[in-house]
């Protein structure tokens, strides 16, 4: 069975970090492995405590793994602090360095599903300059590339997301998601997925009838692909980012290709996501159901 290794922080909830990585990566057949960067006190409405892990025991976990484990695809998610990207990007380049056909998803998490803050502005710089360039696909949502860019470039941030508040039509945010895209990639020299669901903050001026899809834009080598589905209307969203991360880390360690990989941890995602109402866990923004295929099988 393939292996796939989540670095990441651990949700006490349950819906995202680790647990959301662990739970995806079984629901699509790949053996999960695990570091931790964090523990999180962490239910459904908010994050009430941090707990950041030493840096020497970091390096231990990720020395275990890798010394015992056959790592097939790795991902990263909740990494708190500029030395804990530090650590983890100087583990995975003397790890990458041997082992350069193993692919490398960096899911740059920032803030929780409730609001709270997960990364510290300082580490924001880190990121750019030490993980990302060492990534085989980057999956910021829109806040989070802006976030990357305007660590560079301020003002420039700031212009490309001027055309989203006055986009009057869902081909014009589609479209300028795309430029953002490109743009991103562009700064870090490798590929990314921008997620959109954060394009519902930009609506405002669509017609009061318009449908806005959930669009996320791939860009690859220069060519973008640009995947659309229909939104979900549910408060079930807790962990969406870390579930379609891990997902695509799943399978590309199975063999697909990145763009197969993309769109089949879309679908997983889109399954997920509709199937949660199904499990009323907790009284604020729910988890998503990771294993809704196994269960539809057994009944």
């Amino acid at each position: 069975m393939p292996v796939a290794l989540t670095i990441a922080g651990s949700d006490s909830g349950g819906g995202a970090g680790i647990q959301a990585d662990i739970k995806s990566f079984s629901a699509l057949g790949v053996y999960g492995a695990s570091v931790l960067t964090a523990t999180t006190a962490q239910n459904t409405r908010a994050v009430t405590d941090i707990h950041d892990l030493p840096q020497a025991h970091i390096q231990a976990q990720m020395a275990a793994v890798f010394d015992d484990l056959d790592v097939r695809a790795i991902k990263t998610g909740m990494l708190g602090r500029a030395a804990v990207v530090a650590t983890v990007a100087d583990g995975l380049r003397r790890f990458l360095d041997v082992h350069a056909d193993v692919p490398l998803i960096v899911d740059p998490v920032m803030v929780a599903k409730s609001g709270d803050m997960l990364l510290a502005s300082d580490a924001v710089s880190a990121m750019m300059a030490q993980l990302l360039p060492l990534a085989t696909l980057v999956t910021p949502n829109l806040p989070e590339a802006l976030t990357l860019l305007a660590a560079s470039d301020p003002e420039r941030a700031q212009q490309l997301e001027i055309p989203l508040g006055s986009a009057t039509t869902v081909p014009q945010l589609a479209a300028q998601l795309e430029v953002i895209a490109r743009a991103l990639a562009s700064e870090i020299g490798v590929p990314v997925l921008l997620k959109g669901g954060h394009l519902n903050d930009y609506s405002s001026n669509l017609p009061a009838d318009a449908e806005l899809p959930v669009i996320d834009v791939l860009v690859e080598c220069q060519e973008a692909t640009l995947f659309s589905s229909k939104r979900i209307a549910t408060s079930n969203t807790h962990g969406t980012g870390c579930t379609l991360s891990a997902a695509i880390a799943a399978r590309l360690a199975l063999g697909d290709e990145l763009k197969q990989a993309v769109a089949a941890a879309r679908d997983y995602l889109h399954g997920a996501i509709a199937a949660a109402d199904q499990l009323h866990i907790g009284s604020g923004h729910g988890p998503v159901h990771h294993f809704y295929a196994m269960l539809r099988q057994q009944r």
